[in-house]
């Protein structure tokens, strides 16, 4: 098993998201294209490259649960429990605004989408940042995801600052998208 947190390609990208970079990199079911929550420029250059609206608000994978705890600040003890039980498939939860995102991550909803991953690349990416990511998946919009680093290149060629090695994760579909407090469910996963 490859230990990813020393991986070079894997630490450079970790480093380059400091610097405003947006990258790709295999999740649990499709490649993503993530970059640093807190960096305007950033998120401006992953939305252009996918074609996609800000109002749509953008998912955040973290490490663990402790990564969210800006995110989490309020919610009751019962939803806090639900949030940190783990799922049987990816699970991206909507959790209540609590109004400690910028409005280019929530694209102005009451609701943040907030995902903790259990691919060990992608956690490993979150943790060598020090903090969650912006999670989408590496595709212009209107088009298929990603499912090969092949595909992400003839998506998006140089126009992604780095994409690291690695393989999806065992997913068939993308996460499912479920409500935290009424626990509807958006998205089949």
């Amino acid at each position: 098993m490859t230990d990813w947190l020393s991986d070079p390609q894997v630490c450079a990208a970790a480093q380059l998201l400091k610097q405003q970079a947006v990258i790709a990199y295999p999740t649990e079911s499709v490649w993503g294209l993530g970059c640093d929550p807190g960096s305007l420029p950033a998120v401006e250059k992953l939305l252009r490259l996918k074609g996609r609206n800000v109002s749509k608000g953008l998912i955040l994978i973290a490490a663990s649960t402790e990564q969210f705890a800006p995110y989490l600040a309020g919610l009751e003890a019962d939803a806090l429990e639900r949030f940190q039980t783990p799922q049987q498939k990816p699970t991206t939860w909507l959790v209540p605004n609590n109004g400690s995102v910028p409005e280019w991550i929530s694209g102005g909803h009451d609701t943040l989408a907030l995902r903790v991953t259990d691919h060990p690349l992608a956690a490993a990416l979150c943790q060598l940042f020090g903090g969650p990511l912006v999670s989408t998946s590496a595709n212009p919009q209107g088009q298929p995801a990603a499912t090969s680093a092949e595909q992400v290149q003839e998506y998006f060629g140089q126009a992604v600052d780095a994409q690291t090695p690695g393989t999806l994760g065992g997913a068939a579909k993308p996460s499912e998208i479920r409500h935290l407090i009424s626990g509807e469910i958006v998205r089949e996963g």
